[in-house]
């Protein structure tokens, strides 16, 4: 039975629920669901590129020959043939990763929750670059830490920067290829120069890649964690070479700390899906990432490409932008009277979207920049939207 006009509650919420605030990108992806709007805004990864074929057969195969173990309970670390294939690819000569180093996770953005519930207490320290990536920006600030915001330029994290601001920081989190929101990549003297600053001085180093593989020439730059396993958090991520709708990420770490992670994931969600992980490792266990992610790497080097010509082609000058080596993003440098968040109300109007720079930066916004992505657009639409979004810029001159 339903009671009759109960009295309605008073929800009464907790400090830290009521300091919580929505990602300003996830409100702009309501807007862009239109159809008729030309979104730069999500970092989201290209449908184009979903091996939809491949997950469709492997979730067959699963389901068939192993469907009463991928639809029970699993272990909080993980499904342990799909940890060895980590551990094995991040592996080196000098540097073994061992399978229970690494810890499995519903997304990255789940690491880096439960990175700031073991490693951060109210008020902690922790050092973020300048810009730096919102969502973990969002994950870290429910424990209220203190953000020092390291110094970056056209290269990158500055490693002095830590030496000079870090001590007695709790975490240093860096994003070093393509990072988003810039698309900056950090040299290899750069990456050593900040791992043996971050262990001389005690900080543990997270080191999130998970734009790493989607280099558009060469070979991806070496990993920080081979630098330094017992001082660098290592976080990886199926999204964008497979697929996030998986939501399947893993961190890797030293065991002590990992275990301490294990124990703050089994009170979140018990364990990530064993469906999911045992279907992740049957499509990659043979080497197919190997002949897929070059497919990818292609397709978004293209894109690029077509969005780097039309702002040349259609920005006035007076604006600058990154050229990136790889990933999804690059970073805009409006002239500083331009508020990049006024200019995204305008551009909403004649059907544009991006995303306005200042809630990338933990302290002083620059408030004339924005992030653009290129990858779920079509060139025709890159073009049409680029010379539009040139025009309102142009007029605010």
């Amino acid at each position: 039975m339903k009671l009759e006009n109960p009295t309605p509650i008073n929800w009464k919420f907790s400090e830290r629920a009521e300091q919580l605030q929505s990602s300003v990108i996830r409100e702009i992806l309501k807007v862009t669901m239109r159809p008729e709007v030309i979104s730069f805004a999500g970092g989201l990864p290209s449908p184009e590129t979903f091996p939809v074929e491949r997950m469709k057969a492997a979730f067959d195969k699963v389901l068939s020959e192993q469907g009463k173990t991928a639809l029970q309970y699993g272990p909080t670390d993980g499904y342990a043939p799909l940890r060895e294939f980590i551990a094995a690819s991040l592996s080196t000569a000098d540097c073994k990763i061992l399978p229970e180093q690494i810890l499995m996770v519903s997304g990255s953005q789940q690491g880096l929750d439960l990175l700031g519930k073991v490693l951060v207490d109210e008020g902690s320290k922790i050092l973020v670059e300048t810009p730096s990536y919102l969502g973990a920006l969002q994950a870290f600030s429910v424990y209220q830490p203190q953000f020092e915001s390291v110094d970056t330029d056209e290269h990158g994290l500055i490693p002095a920067s830590v030496a000079a601001k870090g001590e007695g920081a709790r975490l240093m989190y860096a994003l070093p290829n393509f990072q988003n929101p810039t698309g900056r990549t950090l040299s290899i003297e750069r990456r050593m120069e900040l791992v043996e600053t971050c262990a001389r001085m005690g900080i543990p180093l997270i080191e999130d890649n998970p734009y790493g593989d989607l280099c558009y020439s060469g070979e991806p730059l070496p990993k920080m964690l081979n630098m330094n396993p017992n001082g660098v958090i290592y976080m990886g991520s199926f999204s964008k070479v497979l697929t996030p709708g998986i939501r399947l990420g893993y961190v890797v770490g030293p065991v002590p700390l990992i275990r301490k992670l294990e124990q703050a994931k089994q009170a979140a969600d018990l364990h990530t899906a064993q469906l999911t992980q045992m279907v992740v490792y049957e499509v990659i266990k043979d080497g197919f990432l190997g002949e897929h992610i070059p497919t990818i790497r292609t397709f978004y080097s293209r894109q690029c490409d077509v969005m780097l010509e039309a702002m040349t082609k259609f920005f006035p000058q007076g604006v600058t932008w990154t050229r990136p080596e790889g990933g999804m993003f690059i970073w805009v440098t409006l002239p500083k009277h331009i508020d990049s968040k006024l200019l995204l109300d305008e551009a909403i109007q004649h059907n544009i979207a991006f995303v306005p720079g200042g809630p990338f930066y933990a302290n002083e916004a620059e408030k004339n920049t924005l992030r653009l992505s290129f990858v779920t657009v079509s060139p025709e639409r890159i073009n049409e939207g680029i010379e539009k979004l040139g025009k309102l810029i142009k007029a605010k001159m």
